[in-house]
């Protein structure tokens, strides 16, 4: 059996399906060691996997926290950061195999190569250039073919220049000799280095146009955290009338005037939908007043809670969106602008399990309120969203990654 090193940072929905992965491994006789923030350490490592956390001190954030401060993550000088971080966490980490996402990729493709081990690659969003679509990071907006290719193209030589710099010192540090990362990049493509993408082809196959080796494996889903169980509040609420609509940001943080603006409008959007609602906080640290009908919550398993709703209401990030397909409930698209959310929150509209997407920057009451009553009461996205669970729960995206590591 192998050592697997998963090198992955982020957010709870960067991390947590990763772990979920490892749990996978582990049973399969592999031992896992896996990266996490400081945040998510003790979690993870109360799930029986090695947890190293990564420091990273990326300056005291303007403010509030804000999505500003964590894409300061993605400058030359968070990725350098963090590299480094990675490689001093995993030190003496002997690890036969790496599975890396796309954050740890500068450091980890460095360190495989000095060690020489194999890597592969972990995503939960499509950033392969193809004709079908732009980088998802990129937004919802789609071209036609020839452009949503040259597109996928010019972010792969941005990313390059951007991070050039960064490689070349990891690659010096380690004793490596000197290579461009276009060069780097070329070399991996032609190699046909293993991509794994863990979300269900049902939901976004694979394009035809990807070269051999990137294959979309299906979802992995985050584990429930052992000794967990619902609040009496929680299952009272449930309980105790018709499905609540789940409203949640998942892990986005926001100003403290963005958290206050949001929470208002959720509060009088489900009282004008006429519906019941459970708020989650998240990171936006959302909270409504306390009243008949309404329920704020912390964290909690989307496996609980997403089966007992009418719908949900999220910014659509790739875990999220994947939770609430697999539940087979409806979604109120909420993205916020940049990152994959505009991407996951189109399809899910074009499959018929989404109502129109709403920019978070730009909900009000009437259209929150509008797409809520939709959501529940068009039996369309309910039926479009039970068809998708059904495929989906026939997948199995961890034991995909199980025998791509068993064949390295």
């Amino acid at each position: 059996m192998a050592h697997i090193l998963i090198a992955t940072y982020g957010s709870r929905g960067d991390t947590m399906p990763l772990a979920g992965v490892g749990l996978r491994l582990q049973e399969a006789g592999h031992t896992v060691t896996i990266t996490t923030n400081h945040e998510l350490d003790g979690e993870t490592a109360e799930l029986g996997l090695d947890a190293r956390p990564i420091p990273l001190d990326l300056g005291e954030p303007d403010g509030e926290p804000s999505l500003a401060d964590a894409l300061k993550l993605v400058k030359p000088a968070g990725i350098r950061q963090l590299s480094r971080g990675l490689l001093d966490a995993v030190a003496d980490v002997s690890a036969d195999v790496v599975l890396a996402t796309p954050f740890a990729e500068p450091a980890m493709h460095a360190l495989a190569e000095a060690r020489g081990i194999p890597i592969i690659g972990a995503r939960l969003q499509p950033l392969s250039a193809t004709r079908e679509y732009p980088p998802s990071l990129l937004g919802a907006w789609s071209a036609g073919g020839a452009i949503n290719r040259a597109a996928g193209r010019f972010a792969e030589g941005t990313v390059d220049r951007m991070y050039g710099g960064v490689v070349a010192e990891l690659r010096r540090d380690l004793g490596l000799p000197k290579r461009s990362a276009r060069a780097l990049r070329h070399d991996r493509s032609h190699a046909q280095w293993p991509i794994l993408c863990g979300w269900s082809p049902s939901v976004l196959p694979r394009p035809a146009d990807w070269r051999p080796g990137i294959e979309v494996v299906g979802s992995w889903w985050s584990p429930t955290p052992r000794n967990w169980s619902p609040s009496p509040d929680l299952e009272a609420f449930l309980a105790d009338g018709p499905p609540p609509v789940l409203v949640g940001l998942g892990s986005l943080m926001v100003p403290a005037q963005e958290r206050d603006r949001l929470s208002s409008i959720i509060d009088e959007a489900l009282a004008v939908a006429g519906v019941r609602g459970i708020v989650q906080s998240g990171g936006a640290g959302l909270r409504v007043p306390d009243r008949d009908g309404v329920l704020n919550i912390d964290t909690v398993p989307y496996e609980h809670v997403l089966p007992r709703v009418a719908a949900v209401a999220h910014s659509c990030g790739a875990g999220t969106t994947a939770a609430a397909l697999r539940a087979g409930i409806p979604t109120v698209p909420l993205p916020s602008p940049g990152g994959d959310q505009p991407f996951w929150a189109r399809r899910l509209h074009a499959l018929g399990a989404g109502t129109a997407p709403i920019a978070r920057t730009k909900v009000m009451v009437s259209s929150l309120a509008e797409a809520i009553r939709a959501a529940v009461g068009d039996t369309r996205y309910r039926t479009a969203a039970g068809v998708l669970s059904s495929a989906i729960g026939r997948e199995d995206g961890a034991a995909a990654v199980v025998r791509a590591v068993a064949g390295q």
